[in-house]
């Protein structure tokens, strides 16, 4: 192989948790319109000026970032896939010469600080800045749980916390300014609330649930990625849960607004949020996995694949579009939540 070509077919991609997109660019999008409208005067001033970009339109950013290959060389390239010109919709407006050199150099810092290889080649450490794997037998986010790490969802989401609270940033990231910070936090605050970017099922040949934090590290073998090795006929269980409901567009809805807006205030100190906020989405991938049933349709050394059965399709169905529209609602909240709280 020449070079490892990230292009944005991975970025909508079925492959692991770090390349498909919570709820796609278009609930990003509606995650970032939510709390647009949800900011307090003088925080909506300084998202003006620090991003040059509202949230709705920056919430894609850190999915662009996917689109960055590294060649044998030690170059580093934003790839466009000319075959899917239309997975470059959403990362249009960061097309400016200083825009993607920007992208490209956050990549790049972030690639080989941690290793991330779930296919057998570097996909960079960026990657794994968008999700979780806790398992459902877990009933809140502790950071001695397998499938967390220093470079998860939650510890990226600190680190952007940090910069914009003039905090030094702990390793292993690297965030330029305050800028990249906020794209950072517009992106993975919406991920956090996708139910399978936290929440994972770990399972043996027979489909039944294994647990793994009972062994010291986990076993390849039974890991789904958050739901990216479950196949629904013809997609796979973590996209499905990607796409956001078709009537909601890209903006907020009036009843996604009245949800936000009625959301409990979080507690404590704003640090502390992140992993509060993962708590309570792990909570939520119990619903998003209860009456599923699993059956292994292929076996890879460490690419096993089972299919999904439903105990009720119908009524998972309604369930699921149901806890979509109530995450979408919580991501454009507490977005907005902490942006206030940083500039009051």
């Amino acid at each position: 192989m020449s070079k490892v070509v990230l292009v944005l077919s991975c970025v909508f991609g079925l492959l692991n948790p770090a390349a498909a997109s919570a709820w796609g660019y278009q609930g990003h999008k509606v995650v970032g319109s939510i709390a647009d409208q949800l900011l307090k005067p003088n925080a909506k001033q300084q998202v003006r000026q620090i991003l040059g970009f509202d949230l709705r339109t920056a919430g894609p950013w850190a999915d662009c970032v996917k689109s960055v290959a590294r060649h044998d060389d030690g170059t580093f390239h934003y790839e466009v896939d000319p075959n899917h010109l239309e997975f470059e919709v959403p990362c249009t407006p960061f097309d400016s010469k200083e825009e993607r050199a920007r992208i490209v150099d956050y990549a790049k810092r972030n690639w080989f600080t941690c290793t991330y290889a779930p296919d057998g080649f570097e996909r960079g450490c960026h990657n794994t800045f968008h999700f979780e794997d806790v398992a459902v037998q877990r009933n809140r986010f502790d950071r001695s749980f397998q499938g967390t790490s220093d470079h998860d969802a939650v510890a990226a989401i600190g680190a952007a916390i940090a910069v914009l609270t003039d905090q030094p940033v702990p390793p292993p990231f690297s965030i330029r300014d305050k800028k990249e910070a906020l794209f950072m936090l517009a992106h993975f605050i919406g991920d956090l609330h996708q139910p399978l970017h936290v929440g994972s099922v770990y399972l043996d040949a027979d489909g039944t649930l294994v647990d793994p934090d009972l062994a010291q590290r986990i076993d390849p073998a039974t890991e789904t990625t958050g739901g990216n090795a479950i196949q629904d006929q013809n997609v796979n269980l973590h996209q499905e849960w990607d796409d956001i409901p078709t009537d909601i567009g890209e903006v907020a809805t009036r009843e996604l607004l009245s949800d936000a807006r009625a959301l409990p205030a979080s507690q404590g100190r704003i640090e502390d949020w992140p992993a509060a906020w993962a708590s309570d989405s792990v909570l939520v991938s119990h619903d998003a996995f209860a009456g599923l049933n699993f059956r292994l349709i292929r076996t890879e050394p460490g690419n096993n694949t089972w299919s999904v059965a439903f105990v009720d399709h119908v009524e998972y169905l309604r369930r699921q579009d149901a806890i979509k529209r109530q995450q979408l609602a919580k991501g454009g909240a507490r977005l907005a939540e902490l942006l206030n709280a940083i500039w009051p």
